[in-house]
C-alpha cells in the first residue's frame, strides 16, 4: 500500500527522532542519541537493562576505550553513570579539564550491527556520534528499523529530483540560473548556479562547493571558503559559461553545530583533523557521490573541476564524470586561516 512509509521515508524519520531527543527501535535495541537526551528518559532506559554507550572508533580512541568492533565501541555504564557523565564522554569540550574518564571497559562479544546501524544514524542526524543501547521490547509509537536496512539505506546513493529553477542575475554573471534539487532520501536540498549555456557536449567549468555559513555568508577568516566561492563565480563569469554546485555539507558533512564544536576544540590548540577526530568524525564526512549525481542530472558527462583537492577528481571519476582538467583554486592567506590551510595539505592531501 503507497500509504505505508517507505524504507527511505522510515529511516528520516528515525533521523528526526533521534534530533528531537526521541529514541527509536533498531533490531530489538532501543537507541537514544546522548546529545538529545533527557534525563527522565535517561531514567527508563536504564528501567530496560543494561544499556551501553557506543562511540566511535576515533572517539574511542581519544577517550583511551579499547575498541573490539570494527570503527566502534559499546562501552559499558557504570551504576551511577547519568546524563553528565554520557555527554562528558559524547563531547570532548571538557577533555582537557578531565582527561580521565575511565577506567572504561568495552564489550566485545555479541552481534553488533544494531550498534553500528544507530552510530551510522545518528551521524546522519549530524548530532554527536553517541548513542545509548539497551535491549527491550518496542514501546507503542516509536520507530522500528530493522539494522542492515539501516545501513543499507545510509549508504546508498540518493536521487535528485529537480524542484525549481530560474534566472537569477549575479555580480559575477548576469545571465545566470539558480536550480534547486530534492533528494529522495529526506535530506537537504542542494542547487546548482548555472552561469550561461555552457553546452552539454563538452568539460564544463564545474565547482564542488560545499556550504559555509561561516565563510560565505558571514566572512569568516577561519577558512578559505567565502573567497573560493566569489573566485569560482568570477572565473565562470569571465569564461562566460560554469557550473556551481552549492552542496548542503557544512562543516565537511558534521553540519554547523559540530563545525562550531571543532572550532572551539581548535581554540584549545587542535587542527582541524585533531579537532574531527575528538568528536567522534572522520576527516571528511561529505558525499561527492550527490556532486557528480547533479551533473549528470543535469546533462553533463565531462568537466574542468575547479579543485585543489585530489579526492573530489577521483570521486567524480569513479562515479560517471569525465575530469578533463583540475583548474586550482587558491586564494590569499591571511593570519588566521594560515594554520588551517596548512592542515588541509599536510594531513587531507590539498594541493595549495
Amino acid at each position: 500500500m503507497s500509504l505505508i512509509p517507505t524504507l527511505a521515508e522510515t529511516v528520516s524519520r528515525a533521523r528526526a527522532d533521534l534530533r528531537m531527543g526521541l529514541p527509536v527501535m533498531i533490531g530489538g535495541h532501543l537507541a537514544a542519541a546522548v546529545e538529545t537526551l533527557s534525563a527522565a528518559r535517561l531514567a527508563d532506559v536504564k528501567t530496560l537493562g543494561q544499556p551501553l554507550l557506543v562511540i566511535t572508533g576515533r572517539r574511542a580512541e581519544t577517550l583511551k576505550a579499547r575498541a573490539y568492533d570494527p570503527g566502534m565501541a559499546r562501552v559499558m555504564l557504570p551504576a551511577e553513570a547519568d546524563l553528565a557523565w554520557l555527554r562528558a564522554l559524547a563531547d570532548p569540550a571538557g577533555d582537557l579539564m578531565t582527561p580521565m574518564k575511565g577506567p572504561l571497559f568495552t564489550a566485545r562479544d555479541g552481534d553488533s550491527t544494531p550498534h553500528q546501524a544507530a552510530l551510522a544514524l545518528a551521524k546522519s542526524a549530524q548530532l554527536l556520534p553517541a548513542v545509548l543501547l539497551v535491549p527491550a521490547h518496542a514501546p507503542a509509537g516509536l520507530t522500528v528499523l530493522a539494522p542492515g536496512q539501516v545501513l543499507a539505506q545510509l549508504a546508498g546513493e540518493a536521487a535528485m529530483a529537480p524542484v525549481a529553477a530560474a534566472r537569477l542575475p549575479l555580480l559575477a554573471a548576469e545571465n545566470s540560473r539558480l536550480h534547486i534539487f530534492r533528494p529522495d532520501d529526506g535530506g537537504a536540498e542542494h542547487y546548482a548556479i548555472e552561469i550561461g549555456d555552457p553546452p552539454r557536449d563538452g568539460a564544463v567549468l564545474a565547482r564542488l562547493h560545499s556550504a559555509c555559513f561561516t565563510g560565505d555568508v558571514l566572512g569568516s577568516l577561519k577558512c578559505d571558503c567565502g573567497p573560493q566561492l566569489q573566485a569560482a563565480l568570477a572565473a565562470m563569469g569571465q569564461a562566460g559559461a560554469g557550473v556551481l554546485l552549492y552542496l548542503n555539507q557544512e562543516g565537511r558533512g558534521i553540519g554547523l553545530a559540530n563545525k562550531m564544536r571543532a572550532y572551539a576544540l581548535q581554540n584549545q590548540g587542535f587542527d582541524t583533523v585533531e579537532a574531527n577526530h575528538r568528536l567522534g568524525f572522520e576527516d571528511d564526512e561529505r558525499d561527492f557521490r550527490i556532486g557528480a549525481a547533479l551533473l549528470r542530472r543535469m546533462g553533463f558527462a565531462s568537466a574542468r573541476l575547479m579543485t585543489n583537492n585530489p579526492r573530489k577528481v577521483a570521486m567524480l571519476q569513479d562515479h560517471g564524470i569525465a575530469v578533463s582538467e583540475r583548474v586550482p583554486l587558491i586564494t590569499a592567506r591571511n593570519r588566521h586561516n594560515t594554520g588551517y590551510l596548512d592542515t588541509k595539505a599536510e594531513k587531507s592531501g590539498h594541493l595549495l
